[in-house]
Order: structure tokens, then sequence, then C-alpha cells
């Protein structure tokens, strides 16, 4: 295995969708402002001033939660087109027949998913000091920030190479990524939910993300399970991942 050779590869496949990313820059920025704002302006200014949450305020709550919400769903949602490139387009054949790597595809895609959530989670933090929120950034706390993209590209990758329609496409949102949007930890914790709801719940990433986010956020101490959870997953992810698009190429 030639290592310069592979991160070549993965170079070329993550160049090509930065090319697409910088010439839509403008309008990929002012678009990944506007729920953000929504979320901060509903709850964080207006619902959140009656809410309780011990140390610190709702806001300074709020926003880790935000911030894993946000990941998941830009990082998963960046990585769909695959899909109509598999199925409609008929252009992954492209990648299927040059002579690369065939993980190259898989880590490339994923590292251009995990920029695009970066840069979203960046126009978030911005907007969150400007409504005056407080939390700390560490390098482990952008750590799983990271991670989170990561898990969560992957699933959408996944997704894309088992998938067969549109319509099953967008169920996985509705099934999978909606419900963990509103109930793993992001607007309220997870220790209000029953005992048999929460066993669940704490299985699912975003769980873990937003817990961890919480509590470096706001330099508690956290349980490295957690991370190790992220890690997991993500590497579970890479695997399966890899596995599928092999399949492809079969």
């Amino acid at each position: 295995m030639n290592i310069r050779n592979n991160l070549l590869d993965i170079w070329t496949v993550f160049w090509r969708d930065w090319v697409v990313l910088r010439r839509r820059m403008t309008k990929f920025i002012l678009s990944r402002m506007v729920a953000p704002m929504l979320y901060l302006v509903a709850f964080g200014w207006g619902l959140g001033r009656s809410i309780d949450v011990g140390a610190g305020s709702y806001l300074d709550f709020l926003v880790p939660g935000i911030l894993a919400l946000n990941s998941m769903n830009i990082s998963f949602n960046s990585i769909t087109p695959v899909h109509a490139e598999r199925i409609y387009h008929k252009s992954l054949e492209e990648y299927i027949i040059a002579p690369i790597w065939p993980d190259a595809f898989l880590i490339g895609k994923v590292l251009a998913a995990v920029l695009r959530a970066l840069i979203s989670s960046a126009i978030i933090v911005v907007l969150a000091l400007l409504f005056g929120a407080h939390f700390s950034m560490t390098p482990l706390f952008l750590l799983v920030l990271v991670l989170n993209c990561i898990v969560f590209a992957e699933i959408g990758f996944l997704a894309a190479m088992k998938i067969s329609t549109y319509e099953e496409m967008a169920q996985v949102n509705t099934y999978i990524l909606l419900p963990m949007s509103f109930l793993c930890g992001t607007f309220f914790s997870t220790q209000t939910l029953p005992a048999f709801v929460r066993f669940f719940i704490e299985l699912l990433p975003l769980t873990h993300t937003s817990y961890l986010l919480r509590g470096l956020g706001s330099d508690a101490e956290v349980s490295m399970l957690s991370l190790l959870v992220l890690f997991a997953y993500a590497f579970i992810g890479l695997i399966w991942g890899s596995r599928a698009f092999r399949r492809l190429t079969e």
C-alpha cells in the first residue's frame, strides 16, 4: 500500500468538493445563518429566559446542543448527493473505474462533509457570542465536534450506498435524524426522561456529543466513556462504509 498515493487520492476527491463549495461559499454561509439565529432567538432569548438550568443561562446550555445538532445535519446532508450520483446521475461509476484507492472516495467525501459542518459550526459560535453566550472552546471540545461530523457523514455515506430511491433517503431524516434532534440532549438534559427511554437514547451518538460539548463548554468534568463511544461509532462507520462502496466495484 503506497501511503503517499493514497493520500493524493483522498486529496483529489476532497479537492473536487472543496472547489464546488468555494464557488458557493457566500450562499452557503448565508443559508447556514438562518436556522441558528432562529434557535438562538426563539429558545435562547425567548423561551430560555423562563427556564432555570442551575448554573449559567439557558443560552449557555443551549449552544453546545445546537452545535451538536447542526454538525449532525450538515455533515449528513453534505454526503447525500452521493446517493443522486449513484442512482440518478450514474456519475459514481467515474470513481469506481478510476485508478484510485477505493477507500479514498469514502474518506475524501467524509472530510469534505466535515469541512462544511465545521464552517457551519464556526458561524454558530460567532452568532452565539454575539447573542451573549459563554462557553469554552478547548482542543477536546473541537475533537468531539469533529468526531460527531465524521460519524454522521459516515452514516450519510452508508445510506447513500444502500438506499435505492430519493423518497427512502428522505425517510432517514424522518426516522433517524429528526428523533435524535429533539431527544438526544440538544434542548434539554436526558436526565429528565424516563429511565427506559433514557437507556435507548444514551446508545445514540448525538447524546454523547451533546453531553461532551455541554460539559467541556462549561469546564465541567465529563466521562471519557462518551468519547470512546464516538470513536467506536466513527471506526464502525468507516469499516461499514468501505465495505458498502467496495461492493459496488466488484
